[in-house]
């Protein structure tokens, strides 16, 4: 017997004894969202592994909402196919786009746009013009990618999964969480509304941007609204970079990335705080919820990619992403799994704090 026909008849038979319930919080990063597609199409072949709440923002709240409805149609294998041709549909809007790879890029197998005279143009009118101007109808190519991914009114109706979408409330600067119940494609889109490309997402009224301000993911409905105690912080944002960014795109794009992780931070060091008052007896562990954080990542392999690939919808990238994220996942069961439950497998202090 093969390997990995060894290796999931293993795990198949240690699923009857012992299946381990997680929460999954999703980070957002356009194209890049395309590694928690990976992490999340090698998490549901594992049975040994069930899911609560997903929270999620941008990218990350698209493979919510998809492997919640692939789930509730069909189970883990529903929920695979989903992914799979949501991401399939990303691609082929991404074919009549006018953001390509130059013919040099591709033969290269490098995913950035920078060399793109579309890219360039685009990046020019974007730093002058609001998106009310350069874009009055307010297209978004991915409604319709979402629309035909989705059947948002059976989501609200049955999920086999409670879903958090977070968006940041234009208005007041406060975090938005969209529940089970206010799902929508509009919702979706909300969260992913960046303020620079898009004309901020109506509803009810209230006017929202990209969840990834106030929330990248937010952590709090899953300690709040979920019984398990476990978090899979799926990363997409590096939260570290070695050198200091010195053309204009870079520190933009940098400056991003630590706003968006920052509130991430910020719950990740009350988590911490909180953890060390239950260890030091100062609080009851029966007042207070004990978290159990665990982390996927691909910080070194995200840190080479460049910004410009974050629009990059080509369909050679996506798969060669999600095929990294399922790797990574791979290492993370390999090496993780028997701490679900039981303890916390990052060092918060190391990572976040």
């Amino acid at each position: 017997m093969p390997p990995d026909a060894k290796t999931r008849t293993k795990r198949a038979n240690a699923a009857a004894a012992e299946t381990k319930t997680i929460n999954l919080a999703l980070q957002g990063g356009g194209a890049h969202g395309a590694f928690a597609w990976g992490v999340l199409d090698r998490l549901l072949e594992d049975e040994r592994i069930a899911f609560e709440g997903l929270s999620a923002t941008s990218a990350g709240a698209m493979n919510a909402v998809v492997m919640a409805y692939g789930m509730t149609q069909g189970g883990r294998e529903g929920a695979k196919k989903a992914l799979m041709g949501f991401w399939r549909r990303v691609a082929h809007a991404g074919m009549i786009s006018p953001l390509q790879p130059t013919w040099f890029e591709r033969a290269q197998h490098n995913h950035s746009l920078e060399n793109s005279p579309a890219f360039v143009m685009f990046d020019l009118v974007t730093r002058l013009y609001s998106p009310y101007q350069f874009n009055p109808l307010n297209y978004n190519p991915l409604r319709k990618v979402l629309e035909e991914s989705v059947d948002f009114d059976m989501l609200r109706e049955k999920s086999a999964l409670k879903l958090f979408l977070s968006a940041t409330n234009v208005r007041t600067g406060k975090v938005k969480i969209f529940g089970n119940d206010e799902l929508s494609a509009d919702a979706v889109l909300a969260s992913a509304c960046l303020p620079f490309m898009f004309q901020a997402v109506t509803i009810n009224g209230e006017a929202y941007w990209d969840g990834g301000y106030m929330g990248n993911p937010a952590i709090f409905p899953l300690i709040y609204k979920c019984d398990s105690r476990d978090i899979v912080v799926v990363h997409i944002n590096p939260i570290e970079r070695m050198e200091t960014p010195t053309t204009a795109r870079d520190i933009m794009n940098r400056i991003n990335e630590i706003s968006f992780n920052s509130s991430l931070m910020r719950e990740m060091r009350a988590i911490a705080f909180v953890t060390k008052m239950i260890d030091d007896g100062t609080i009851d562990d029966g007042k207070m919820k004990r978290m159990l954080i665990h982390a996927i990542e691909g910080q070194d392999f995200m840190r080479d990619l460049g910004v410009s690939s974050k629009m990059n919808a080509d369909w050679e990238f996506l798969t060669h992403l999600r095929d990294v994220g399922r790797e990574r996942a791979e290492h993370w069961l390999d090496d993780n799994f028997n701490a679900l439950n039981k303890s916390t497998s990052v060092d918060l202090g190391a990572m976040y704090l």
